[in-house]
This record gives C-alpha cells, structure tokens and sequence, in this order.
C-alpha cells in the first residue's frame, strides 16, 4: 500500500484560505483516479476541510501555532519547513496504523499520476523512486511546460518506503511541534522539507530510482504558492493527457490558451505572469534554516 501523506497551512499563512481549500479539494480530485486501490490519503491541518473528503482519505487536526506572524503565504524559508515539516511528521505517524510500504509526501495544490497507487504496487520491494521528470501546470495560462530534475523544484516527487523514515514509536498523533523536532533530529529539515531530500537519501545510502513516466505536475501561480512561483515564457498549450493522467480540466478556451502560451503574455510578461521557477538549488545544504528559528508556542495567536 502507499500513503500519500499532505499538510494544510496554519489558516493565518493563507491569502485567501478558502482558496486553500479549493486547490485541496482538486489534488484530493486527481488522487482519486488511482487505477489501484492499494492507497490511502492522510491529510494533516489546523481546520478541517469545508468540503466532504473522498473515500480513502483521512484528516488529522492538529492544534499548532502559526509559524510566523505574517499574514500571507510567503513567511520564509524556515517556518515553512517548521510548519510543513512537523505536520508531515504527524502524516507519517498517522499512517503507521495502515501498515503502508511506501510513502509519498505530496504538496496539498499539486497532482499526481493515476498510476502511481498501481506502479508501487506491482514494484514492492523496490528501494524507493523520484520522480525526475514533471510537469509545471499555470492555471492562469492555461499551460504548462516539462521540467528536468523534477524533485528540485516540487515537493511531490519522492516516493520511500515507510520504514526508512523510522519514525519514532513512542511518537503520537497529539505530540508537540517541539516533542517531533526533538524526535526527527535533522531529519525534520532534511526530509520532511523536500528540497534537499534527494541529496539526504543518497548520503544515507538510499538509492531512489527514477520513476518511469511524469508522475507529478506541479501547479503554480495559484495565490496560495509559498515560492509565489509562476509559468512564465513560451509553453505548451493545455492538451489532454493533463486530464487523462491528471484529472486536470482546462481553464481556457482554445483560442485563449493558444494565446496565453505563445503570445504577448508568454514573450513579455504582464505582472501575473512575471516570476521566474525557482532556481536549482546546490547538491548540499551547508546552513540550516532553523539553526536561528524561534517557533512560536502560543497557538491563539491568528487562530482560527
């Protein structure tokens, strides 16, 4: 079995935070389309979901402190990943009672591969995969484009057996922020945050294996993204695999996507399109981003 593990924002780091919820519900969506029913979703947030989850999906609340006083999405590096790290760590204890093989920790406004839940199946016994090649999908455009060295950019790109996250067994799912952190070591920054997953498997003597398809699109300029990354340049007009593999429906009409892709918005960018993807990160993390981090502990503060 494979557990798809994803994080909700504190609802005070959220522009719009029924937006939040929106972009949960079509993941959960494209979730739903696994072609194997050998999975199971678990979804780790401050407030439950407005909307009914779908079958196999289970919410676990928590009661943590926002982690940091900006109101908005884009708080800094380091309490996204106090914040996003430690809810995935209740993910993960959470999932401990559905006895998964693997684990694939997804961001909670991405897609996934219908054949995901299928492909981990019928591999059991594989050392783990990463997805190397994806899609980057804007909405707004109506466009998206392939991306290399997919899991630099996109935190839903690796796919590990459970147990090689050991995650502690005295572990609960009512434990602190602080109680977690002192139990995963560095492993809360090195795993539970995604950018440098890859390097922290390898060190380790994980070897992932390239998956083999597009497993993921990572969908950008939604509002709500903590990079405030967008799809800017030439692109690829929205095309049907997106919903057959996806569940991903077209925003635009043809003419207005074709536009949007090659057009004057595409060569010079209006302000909704003028970020630019993230750029690589090195092999190796030499600072930590929590090493001067002070979390906050009073969970009133913005509470919903």
């Amino acid at each position: 079995m494979l557990a798809f593990i994803t994080t909700l924002r504190h609802p005070q780091n959220s522009a719009d935070y029924g937006r939040v919820e929106s972009l949960l519900q079509d993941t959960l969506a494209s979730i739903s389309r696994q072609t194997s029913d050998e999975y199971v979703v678990i979804i780790v947030g401050n407030r439950r979901p407005a909307f009914g989850l779908p079958e196999r999906a289970h919410f676990v609340e928590v009661d943590f402190a926002p982690p940091s006083a900006v109101k908005g999405p884009q708080t800094g590096r380091a309490s996204v990943i106090w914040d996003k790290g430690t809810k995935t760590a209740v993910g993960l204890i959470a999932a401990r009672e559905y006895e998964p093989d693997y684990v694939m920790p997804f961001d909670a406004d991405d897609f996934v591969h219908r054949d995901i839940a299928g492909f981990t199946d019928s591999h059991r016994g594989g050392l783990g995969w990463v997805v190397t090649r994806g899609w980057v999908y804007s909405r707004a455009r109506n466009a998206y484009a392939l991306r290399r060295k997919f899991f630099r950019i996109c935190g839903t790109s690796f796919i590990v057996p459970f147990d090689a996250y050991e995650v502690p067994t005295d572990l609960t799912v009512s434990a602190t922020q602080q109680e977690i952190a002192a139990a995963f070591g560095e492993r809360l920054e090195n795993l539970l945050e995604h950018g440098y997953a890859f390097d922290w498997w390898r060190e380790h003597g994980r070897r992932l294996d390239p998956l083999p398809f597009a497993g993921a699109v990572y969908q950008v300029d939604t509002g709500e993204n903590h990079s405030g990354n967008m799809l800017v340049g030439p692109a690829l007009p929205y095309a049907s695999h997106l919903l057959r593999d996806f569940g991903i429906r077209p925003s635009k009409g043809r003419a207005a996507t074709v536009w949007a892709a090659f057009g004057a918005p595409a060569f010079k960018p209006d302000p909704a399109y003028k970020l630019q993807l993230p750029s690589l990160p090195g092999a190796k993390r030499r600072v930590s981003y929590l090493e001067n981090y002070s979390p906050p502990t009073d969970s009133a503060i913005g509470s919903p």
